[in-house]
C-alpha cells in the first residue's frame, strides 16, 4: 500500500515547452502544488489532466530532460511576508534581489486567497491622497478603493501611480510597486526615481521583468497581493500597484496556449476574467471582527488599496481586457494621448474619468469647491472640439473658453511635484472665487508657480489644518495679500 502511495507521489517528464512541462504519474498532485524536480528546479501543478498534470516552472528549464523525476511537495506554493521585506527588491517567488545574503523569515502564506466577504468588509470612507490636484479634486481615492489607471503608452500612467508612492512619505502608508513584463530599463528608472525622494523606507518592489519567464510574470501580482494581505491583517493601511495588468494577461494567455487550452476572444483562455477579480477582490478595508478572527486587536481599520494598470491601444477601451478590468475596480483614471501630446500633463480626461467610491471619502470642504470645476472642465472640452468648426463666437462663449483655459493650465502639474491638501484647497479656491480673472492666459502658469512658492515659504500646514471651520477665510485672505502685493 505505501509503495503504491509513494509511486502516486512521483512522476516522469514526458515534453518540454518554454516554461510548461507535461509530466506522467503524480496522481496524488493537488492544484497550486508545489513540484520538485531532481535538478533542484521548481513548478507549480497549473492544470490536472486525466493521463497527465501540467507543470508551470518557476526556475530555469534548461536542465531537464525528458525521462526525468518529479516530486510531489504536499506544500502550495508560498512566499515570504513580514516587515523585514520593506525596502527590498524581490522576485515573484519571494527571494531578495539587492541583498547578497538570504532573508531569513519565517512567516509565509500562500499566493492564491480568497478575497474577504461581504461581511468582513467595512465600507470606503477614508482619503488616500495622492499628491496630484487634479485626482485628489476631481477623482478622489479612498483607502480599500481598486482605482484603475488606464490609457496608451507613454501617457504618465507610472508617473501618476509613482507620485502616489511619494506622497505617502510620513503617513504610514505601506506601499507595494508590482513590475509585470516592464523592460529592465523601466524597473531601474523606477527603483531610482523611488531612491531619489526617499521612499524605499516604505515600499516594496516585486519584480517580473521581460526578461523573467511567462510564469513569473503571472505569479507577481498575487505575491505583491499577498505581502499587501499581511500588513491589512495587521491593521496597517497598505497600497500596491499593478503595472501592469495587459502584460499579466499576455503572460497568462502564453502559459494557457502551450497548454493547449482553447482559445476565446484575442485568443485569451475563457477565464481570463476571473484571472483579474479574484485578484483585484482581495483588495478591500476590512472591519474590525475580521482582524479579530485574526487576533490583531487594533484601532484602525487594515486597508489594501488597489491601483491596476492597463494600457490601451489607440485609446480604445473597449477592448477584451480594459472593459473587464473597467468592470471590476472601483472607477478609472483614464489618461488621453492628445493631452499629453498638446502639454497638459497629467493628460486626464475628466470625462472618462471617474471615482465610484471616493466621494465619499473626500474631504467634505473639498466636495464643496471641487464639484463645479469638473463640469466646468468638461463642457470646455466638449465646446473646445464644436469652436473649431466656427469662426464667429460670441463674448459669452469666448470668456467660456478661455476661463476653461486657465483652469486647464491651473490643474497641470509637474512630475512628483505633490501638493498638500492645504496647497490642493488654495488653487480650487483661486478657481471658485474667480481670482484668476484678470491674469492673461499666459500668465497663468506663472502666477499659480510663485503663489505655491508663497505659500511653501510661509510653511502654511503649520499655522491651519484642514478640520479647521475658518480655514475658507484664511486662505482667501492669503490669496487676497498675495495679489495686492504682486499687483
Amino acid at each position: 500500500m505505501n509503495n503504491k502511495k509513494n509511486m502516486n507521489s512521483y512522476g516522469f517528464i514526458n515534453k518540454i515547452y518554454d516554461g510548461v512541462v507535461e509530466v506522467f504519474g503524480l496522481k496524488e498532485a493537488k492544484y497550486g502544488e508545489m513540484i520538485n524536480f531532481e535538478n533542484y528546479e521548481k513548478g507549480i501543478v497549473f492544470s490536472l489532466n486525466k493521463n497527465n498534470v501540467n507543470i508551470v516552472l518557476l526556475d530555469d528549464f534548461q536542465n531537464l530532460k525528458q525521462g526525468q523525476r518529479c516530486f510531489c511537495t504536499n506544500k502550495v506554493f508560498e512566499i515570504p511576508v513580514g516587515f523585514e521585506l520593506i525596502g527590498k527588491i524581490l522576485n515573484s517567488k519571494g527571494e531578495c534581489l539587492n541583498i547578497k545574503n538570504k532573508l531569513k523569515i519565517k512567516k509565509k502564506d500562500v499566493i492564491e486567497k480568497i478575497a474577504p466577504g461581504v461581511m468582513d468588509r467595512e465600507s470606503v470612507n477614508e482619503p488616500l491622497l495622492t499628491g496630484i490636484k487634479s485626482i485628489d479634486s476631481m477623482i478622489p481615492i479612498g483607502k480599500g478603493q481598486r482605482e484603475l489607471i488606464i490609457g496608451d503608452r507613454q501617457t504618465g500612467k507610472t508617473t501618476i501611480a509613482l507620485d502616489t508612492i511619494i506622497n505617502q512619505k510620513n503617513k504610514n502608508v505601506i506601499c507595494i510597486y508590482v513590475c509585470i513584463g516592464q523592460k529592465i530599463s523601466s524597473l531601474i528608472n523606477v527603483i531610482s526615481k523611488l531612491k531619489k525622494y526617499n521612499c524605499l523606507d516604505y515600499t516594496i518592489i516585486v519584480a517580473a521583468t521581460a526578461s523573467n519567464s511567462a510564469a513569473e510574470q503571472y505569479i507577481a501580482p498575487y505575491t505583491g497581493c499577498t505581502i499587501g494581505e499581511y500588513f491589512r491583517d495587521l491593521g496597517k493601511d497598505c497600497l500596491i500597484i499593478y503595472d501592469d495588468l495587459t502584460k499579466h494577461a499576455w503572460a497568462y494567455r502564453q502559459i494557457s496556449l502551450l497548454l493547449k487550452r482553447p482559445p476565446g476572444r484575442e485568443a485569451y483562455p475563457g477565464d481570463v476574467f476571473y484571472l483579474h477579480s479574484r485578484l483585484l477582490e482581495r483588495a478591500s478595508k476590512v472591519n474590525k471582527f475580521f482582524l479579530e478572527k485574526k487576533k490583531v486587536f487594533n484601532k484602525n481599520n487594515g486597508t489594501l488599496t488597489a491601483f491596476p494598470i492597463i494600457e490601451t491601444l489607440e485609446g480604445d477601451v473597449t477592448s477584451f481586457i480594459p472593459t473587464n478590468v473597467i468592470s471590476i475596480t472601483d472607477g478609472q483614471i483614464f489618461l488621453d494621448t492628445n493631452l499629453f501630446n498638446s502639454g497638459i500633463r497629467p493628460a486626464i480626461n475628466v470625462g472618462l474619468s471617474v471615482s465610484r467610491v471616493g466621494g465619499s471619502a473626500q474631504y467634505k470642504i473639498i466636495k464643496k469647491l471641487s464639484g463645479d470645476i469638473r463640469i466646468m472642465l468638461a463642457q470646455y472640452r466638449e465646446l473646445e472640439s464644436f469652436s473649431k468648426f466656427s469662426s464667429d463666437l460670441d463674448i459669452e462663449t469666448k470668456n467660456q473658453l478661455q476661463n476653461g483655459e486657465k483652469i486647464t493650465f491651473l490643474m497641470k502639474q509637474k512630475p512628483h511635484n505633490n501638493y498638500s491638501i492645504i496647497e490642493l484647497l488654495l488653487i480650487l479656491l483661486i478657481i471658485k472665487n474667480d481670482f484668476f480673472i484678470k491674469i492673461p492666459v499666459n500668465q497663468i502658469e506663472y502666477f499659480e508657480e510663485y503663489i505655491i512658492k508663497y505659500v511653501r515659504s510661509i510653511k502654511i500646514e503649520e499655522l491651519i489644518s484642514i478640520n479647521d471651520e475658518n480655514i475658507e477665510f484664511f486662505l482667501n485672505e492669503i490669496i487676497n495679500n498675495f495679489m495686492i502685493g504682486s499687483l
